[in-house]
């Protein structure tokens, strides 16, 4: 699969699961992707290794500063801690929807589908999710299943960490088909911006 020299933004703060972060990281790379961690905090983001702290990361971009055009596609690891901060940081939430509304892949896993849900883009998606999200991701309008990965409209989502290999296997065949889909605006973000929600 070509996507040697794409541009690839993970997006994460402190309690990431590390597997979740560090598997599609080294995984992108060895298929010559340029991988960068995006993230309102600068320095070292101390990722959550099953049931407690783990390695520290870079923070390549300061979210403040990071450009969605300048890359190809997203990816969200999850984690209890990491989606949970994220998702009430209004600028983490737009940054998911500009990928969205340039119709660039997004990959979220486990609890990382709560940044979707934020950003109103699950509503009639096909998806999945961990376990204890299911009924956030249903209560939002999502046609929830229990599969190690799903993609729909570019959406790849997953469940767990025992997921990873289906997980990247399918973000780098989307990222090697490029640009492809054109998606239309979900109902519950059109009319979250309309102030309806």
């Amino acid at each position: 699969m070509d996507i040697a020299g794409k541009k690839i933004a993970i997006l994460a703060t402190h309690g990431f699961e590390q597997s979740e972060l560090l598997v599609p990281l080294r995984r992108l790379k060895e298929v010559g992707a340029q991988v960068e961690i995006v993230s309102p905090e600068e320095g070292k983001l101390r990722g959550w290794n099953h049931d407690d702290w783990g390695e520290k990361v870079d923070v390549d971009v300061r979210l403040s500063e990071a450009e969605p055009e300048q890359y190809e596609a997203l990816v969200l690891p999850g984690g209890q801690i990491n989606p949970d901060l994220l998702r009430i940081n209004p600028d983490a939430v737009k940054f998911v929807r500009a990928f969205y509304d340039a119709n660039k892949p997004i990959a979220a896993i486990c609890h990382a589908p709560w940044l979707l849900i934020e950003a109103g883009l699950v509503r009639g998606l096909r998806a999945t999710s961990y376990p204890s999200v299911k009924t956030d991701m249903i209560n939002a309008g999502a046609d929830w299943v229990d599969e190690p990965v799903v993609e729909d409209n570019a959406i790849i989502t997953s469940r767990k960490p025992a997921d990873l290999d289906a997980f990247c296997t399918k973000l780098t065949e989307e990222l090697s088909r490029g640009i492809h889909v054109q998606r239309q605006r979900p109902q519950a973000a059109a009319g979250r911006e309309a102030g309806l929600h």
